[in-house]
């Protein structure tokens, strides 16, 4: 048989062969029949050194033309099983997508953004500070006398005699003043810790955001003008509010803030214990000693101070009777919000 009917009947033989194959096992056992450095084509390409010289020339341009067809039906043949064997058979594509499960912040994170966005609006920048505290920034340097009951063990977490967990954000107030110069406009969110019994409305770890602004000149009007601004902004602007007189050792004067109970309209119920109103946040000027202890002078400068309880706002804006929930990561209660 001459070379070129041997070319024909390996062509005619790949192409019955190729049509035959339908698994990756079969198109892989044909590749190496046909294709690879032993296979058919191969054996004939060894076989021009018996061709006269002359007619090499044409020999070759029939085997190049061979191994260039088989090779691209090949490929063609690849590309198609890979197109019908890319879905398996066994899945609907007709059936709907499966929900992805996103994660939502947590209440209490929605809330101190909230607050924080409020008070960066009105030019307040952010602080934080550690939560492992000494006793000189959490109570001396803010004027807490010495035996004051918040210095009692059975209020505070005391790590050792110097050391404890703070017991409210107000200690990085002094650490700002320390290391800043007046005008001061910040807001400082964190946690805090308390040695409190756990129950519906108390718990021994809680968040809270305090405020600070010191300036010349700042009045106890313009504390008044950013409360109600807050307030306003935050529970809308048809709440109602009242000031009432308190004392805080680092204030003076100082007072607590109370809006319109939202859950009956100021006619008393559970949640503002039957008289209308709920307590919000306390503030007031910061008093001449704090100053003194950081070394601002109080002859020049005022300033005015306030602190809110997260959880307690979050708590009074969805109506929720129990501070516990927040922290038992139950997702039917999370799913909520």
């Amino acid at each position: 048989m001459d070379m070129k009917s041997k070319i024909d009947a390996l062509l005619k033989e790949a192409e019955t062969s190729l049509a035959q194959a339908t698994s990756r096992e079969s198109l892989e056992a044909f590749r190496i029949r046909f294709l690879a450095r032993k296979g058919s084509v191969a054996t004939l390409f060894d076989e021009m050194k018996t061709i006269a010289p002359e007619e090499r020339p044409t020999v070759g341009k029939l085997l190049n033309s061979l191994r260039a067809q088989i090779q691209s039906s090949f490929d063609g043949k690849i590309k198609q099983f890979v197109q019908d064997h890319h879905h398996d058979k066994r899945i609907d594509l007709t059936l709907p997508g499966r929900s992805r499960f996103v994660g939502t912040k947590h209440p209490i994170t929605q809330t101190a953004d909230e607050i924080k966005s409020i008070f960066v609006s009105m030019g307040f920048g952010v602080a934080d500070g550690p939560e492992i505290e000494d006793d000189y920034h959490n109570f001396e340097a803010l004027n807490f006398p010495p035996d004051h009951p918040a210095r009692d063990s059975q209020d505070t977490f005391f790590l050792s005699k110097n050391l404890l967990l703070r017991t409210h954000t107000t200690p990085v107030q002094i650490r700002v003043m320390e290391e800043h110069q007046p005008p001061v406009r910040v807001i400082m969110p964190g946690k805090v810790y308390r040695n409190e019994a756990i129950s519906a409305r108390s718990y021994c770890v809680f968040h809270q955001v305090d405020g600070l602004y010191v300036d010349e000149g700042v009045t106890f009007s313009e504390l008044k003008g950013t409360m109600i601004s807050f307030i306003k902004r935050f529970y809308g602007s048809s709440v109602r509010y009242k000031f009432r007189p308190t004392f805080f050792p680092f204030t003076e004067p100082s007072a607590d803030i109370y809006i319109s109970c939202f859950l009956c309209g100021g006619k008393g119920c559970r949640l503002c214990k039957q008289n209308g109103w709920l307590e919000i946040l306390g503030c007031g000027m910061v008093d001449p000693n704090v100053f003194r202890s950081v070394g601002y002078d109080d002859e020049k400068y005022t300033g005015f101070a306030f602190g809110l309880g997260i959880e307690r706002i979050a708590l009074l804006r969805y109506g929720i009777d129990d501070i516990r929930l927040f922290y038992e990561n139950d997702i039917r209660f999370l799913n909520q919000f």
